[in-house]
């Protein structure tokens, strides 16, 4: 099921085709990885949930490596993306974390200044430790040809979620926060910025090729906010991998964020701009040349498959030949998408 690219025995780093990809080459056919390419759609995934909790897996490095190979062993993706999850960071600063079946996560609400100072970011290393060791023995289990992708939330989205205790349909506290005590966001902000930084620089010194920043929620802030809370903070976090790890490419999805991703890609320094389900590659293409593209096909054309779901996925392909880009979704493999249709995406994409 790999196709040629993955034919060659043992290539040097530079010849994987997702790093190739993702340092601005045009790879034909694109490299294939999915959001949430790890998870509930596999039998494999499911039958290890009975094993322990979320959390657990996460923290756990025989079973996170495991659910990071489960797709490539499968699919022979070009990118295995860690198994963790976005506030594995504010866990590791002393907040307080909890993944409930049908709620999702439950975190101690950030909302003062005593909040916010229970906070260590002091101990986001130690904390994270099993996250390096899961990323030190992926390096070595994964095929040669395999990217192996790091990643954390970017500050704004973890802020989200921080602040409201949970998920949100509307993110008031946040916003209000935003408004009316802007010292203290800034100060989370700031937080998050720095430890952000460092622990992607941990990923990468422990075997991480690449780096992802998922900013979720982006696409709830006006412009002014989005310059402040999503651009700014990205800027830095580049600018600080990039003192240390100069080589290292790094991905950044400001989700929803429609024509300000174009101002992201300027001034963020990304190598990699991931696209959601509504963006035009084709168009964005234009508007950030010299940036790979990443994306963007809706997964509910993944969960429905057939003719139709081949035929998107080499217009998306065919329509980005040429130009760097590595072929992804707009957002996550849906929860009952059959393991069959990602089979069939991964053969249509790489078919010559």
């Amino acid at each position: 099921m790999g196709g040629m690219i993955l034919e060659n025995a043992s290539p040097s780093p530079s010849a994987k085709p997702l790093l190739r990809a993702l340092r601005g080459e045009a790879v034909w056919p694109p490299p294939i990885w999915l959001m949430r390419q790890a998870g509930r759609y596999l039998p494999e995934f499911r039958a290890m949930r009975e094993k322990a909790d979320f959390l657990t897996r996460c923290m756990t490095p025989d079973i996170a490596t495991e659910l990071t190979i489960q797709p490539i062993r499968r699919y022979g993706m070009d990118g295995a993306i860690l198994f963790s999850d976005i506030l594995i960071l504010p866990w590791a600063m002393g907040q307080s974390l909890e993944f409930i079946d049908g709620r999702g996560p439950v975190l101690g609400a950030i909302r003062s200044e005593a909040d916010l100072a229970k906070l260590d970011p002091r101990h986001v290393k130690d904390a994270t430790a099993p996250v390096r060791e899961t990323l030190f023995r992926l390096s070595r289990e994964l095929p040669d040809v395999t990217t192996l992708l790091g990643f954390a939330g970017s500050p704004f989205t973890v802020s989200c979620y921080m602040v409201e205790g949970g998920g949100s349909r509307d993110f008031v506290h946040t916003r209000t926060m935003m408004q009316t005590e802007p010292a203290l966001f800034d100060r989370l902000i700031e937080t998050l910025t720095t430890s952000t930084a460092e622990m992607l620089c941990g990923q990468i010194e422990a075997g991480a090729e690449a780096v992802m920043l998922f900013d979720s929620w982006a696409g709830i802030l006006p412009p002014s906010a989005f310059r402040r809370y999503v651009i700014e903070p990205t800027r830095r976090i580049v600018r600080h991998i990039r003192e240390r790890h100069p080589q290292t490419p790094i991905i950044g999805f400001p989700r929803l964020g429609g024509i300000m991703v174009r101002e992201y890609a300027e001034k963020t320094g990304v190598n990699t701009l991931a696209l959601d389900t509504v963006a035009d590659p084709a168009q964005i293409s234009d508007l950030v040349p010299g940036v790979t593209l990443q994306g963007n096909m809706d997964p509910m054309v993944l969960f429905a498959g057939g003719e139709p779901m081949v035929r998107e996925a080499q217009a998306i392909r065919d329509a980005m030949r040429g130009k760097p880009h590595v072929f992804n979704l707009g957002h996550g493999v849906m929860q009952h998408t059959p393991p069959e249709n990602v089979a069939a995406l991964v053969e249509a994409v790489r078919a010559i």
